[in-house]
């Protein structure tokens, strides 16, 4: 996702990133609350109603209504029990109506093929933003069963994309309908109902089929599998995903699409990529989008084999700037290089590519192969992904501008507040996520020295959590365990406080010894300190007492502030002997 742009003097925008120069506009997962309601529980928690039943499958079926800005649909959802229950919570956001919930139908909308008998109803109760279903009987843990619920309404419309969520209706500069949703926050519960919790994602993938005039082309994630006339003038588009995906990354776009091809030659064989783009927009696209193969052989040598061959790579141009839909990346970055034509590290590198389509990429590793399941924990998708665009950067321009990139982004860090949120509640953290949290992933990897050793630790980490949903936790054991180093006072320190460690030291009075410590930090505040001096490694381990090493003038001249706070998020200030 992209996070508005900051910096002491700019408000950014930057769902993923930052650079629009709103200044009242923030990102969807940066809008502050500092209450909690039962309805944030309700969303954001795995409550009795939630925590005995899995989602397995997803089949949406939508028609949108373009003049009236409304929809109706239907969701067919498949569930295994994971223990006993009958009463089960979906969650639908106001103003969208259920209008029945039944079993063992196949009648999709209306006006289209005529209605089947009904082999079975359920009783459902619509209150808010849930809708709590009563089965027909008790399912026992292991048993599979599936509901059909038809619904239809005025779904909440985004007025600013994706700064805010819900449907987006907008007209391309043809005066076509230019229709898409983005959801990432807001939940995609604001279009379809579904177990709106991020922690579930349907094991065997999902489907989306939408009904649009036939002048009009409809795409979704992953691969076309049906298209069929509807009724007169209306055309069916179905599209399947064989992988797990996050609910939020379901997508419809709709419009006066065009599209060209390409595949590459990568480590799980041949990938399918496809370009979706306004017809008037086809040449821009052929030249701009070139740098979606580089892209992703640079991701691939970082983290691993794309995570979604089966269900190909397409990028498509949306009503909005940019989203990390999964195998279906949303594209409005307007042909330019940059964020929007600037760079938002002012360290000039970031002008050498396109930013949504790094950093929106970026997440099909992080967010979409990878993802928490509260979100909370959402800097495991941003902070990784962030880095991502440091990592592009050192692949195709060298080590220093990637260093050089990584510290840029620094200006945009507020530390107001941490950078995991609340639990339980659907409350994201601080936007620092995004910019702080790549910089404490670049001095985990200077900390261990070995690049080949982080390189594989990332990798490992993709494949370890292949297509699965994560706590902090879980990602904090296993790089302390692939580093070889505890690295939980640091992921204190920098995801749980807004303070940044400072580096004191001073030089004996004959120069040869330097002594250093760490405050304004956690206690157990630990991370090395790391110099590579003419093929020597200088190692500090400082803590909050007085350490000191040997130093030569040579390395001397090397331990300085600058150097040392280009490679590691923290501060420095030379003391006097105390």
């Amino acid at each position: 996702m992209i996070l508005p742009l900051r910096r002491t003097l700019v408000r950014s925008v930057l769902l993923f990133s930052f650079f629009c120069t709103a200044t009242k506009s923030s990102a969807q997962l940066l809008q502050q609350k500092n209450t909690y309601t039962l309805a944030d529980t309700l969303r954001g928690s795995l409550n009795e109603n939630r925590d005995w039943w899995d989602v397995l499958r997803y089949d949406i079926t939508v028609k949108p209504d373009f003049e009236k800005k409304e929809i109706e649909g239907k969701v067919i959802i498949q569930a295994i029990a994971t223990k006993g229950g009958k009463q089960l919570q979906i969650d639908l956001q106001q103003p969208l109506i259920v209008d029945s919930i039944i079993r063992k139908g196949n009648y999709f909308i209306k006006n289209g093929p005529s209605l089947p008998s009904i082999h079975e109803t359920f009783l459902f109760k619509q209150e808010g933003n849930i809708v709590l279903v009563m089965l027909n009987d008790f399912k026992n843990k292991g048993e599979r069963f599936d509901f059909h619920i038809f619904y239809h309404g005025k779904p909440i419309e985004a007025r600013t994309p994706p700064w805010d969520g819900g449907w987006i209706w907008k007209k391309d500069k043809s005066g076509n309908p230019f229709v898409s949703v983005a959801v990432q926050g807001l939940g995609a519960s604001a279009w379809y109902p579904c177990k709106d919790y991020q922690g579930d994602e349907p094991d065997n993938g999902a489907s989306l089929t939408m009904i649009v005039p036939d002048t009009l082309v409809a795409i979704a994630n992953g691969k076309l599998s049906k298209l069929s006339n509807f009724s007169t003038n209306l055309l069916s588009y179905k599209w399947e995903v064989k992988n797990p995906i996050n609910n939020y990354c379901i997508v419809p776009y709709i419009g006066k699409y065009v599209n060209f091809t390409d595949t590459l030659m990568g480590e799980k064989g041949k990938l399918d990529i496809s370009y979706w783009v306004l017809d008037y927009n086809l040449e821009k696209a052929k030249e701009q989008f070139k740098q979606v193969k580089p892209m992703l052989h640079a991701f691939e040598y970082w983290f691993g084999p794309y995570p979604f061959y089966e269900d190909s790579y397409k990028l498509i141009d949306a009503p909005h700037l940019g989203m990390e839909h999964q195998s279906a990346v949303a594209y409005g970055n307007q042909y330019k290089n940059g964020y929007l034509g600037m760079d938002r590290s002012n360290s000039g590198w970031g002008k050498k590519w396109d930013f949504i389509i790094v950093h929106e990429s970026g997440h099909e590793w992080f967010a979409n192969n990878i993802t928490t399941k509260d979100i909370a924990d959402m800097w495991v998708h941003e902070a990784f992904t962030t880095y991502s665009e440091t990592l592009f950067t050192e692949y195709y321009y060298g080590i220093q501008a990637g260093n050089e990139y990584n510290f840029g982004q620094r200006r945009n860090i507020r530390n107001d507040q941490p950078i995991i949120g609340a639990y339980g509640v659907n409350k994201e953290g601080s936007g620092d996520m995004y910019d702080k949290g790549s910089n404490m992933i670049h001095s985990i990897r200077h900390a261990m020295n070995d690049d080949a050793k982080f390189r594989n630790m990332i990798r490992k980490l993709n494949k370890k959590f292949y297509h699965q949903t994560v706590t902090t936790q879980e990602i904090e054991t296993f790089i302390s365990k692939k580093s070889r180093f505890n690295f939980s006072y640091f992921f204190n320190q920098y995801l749980r406080t807004t303070q940044i460690p400072t580096l004191e030291y001073y030089f004996s009075t004959d120069n040869n010894k330097m002594y250093y410590r760490y405050t304004d930090c956690v206690e157990g505040f630990d991370l090395p300190i790391v110099f590579n001096v003419e093929k020597n490694s200088i190692k500090l381990q400082p803590n909050i007492n007085w350490n000191f090493i040997d130093v030569t003038p040579t390395t001397q001249k090397f331990i300085a502030a600058k150097n040392i706070e280009k490679l590691y998020y923290i501060k420095t200030k030379e003391v006097t002997n105390p």
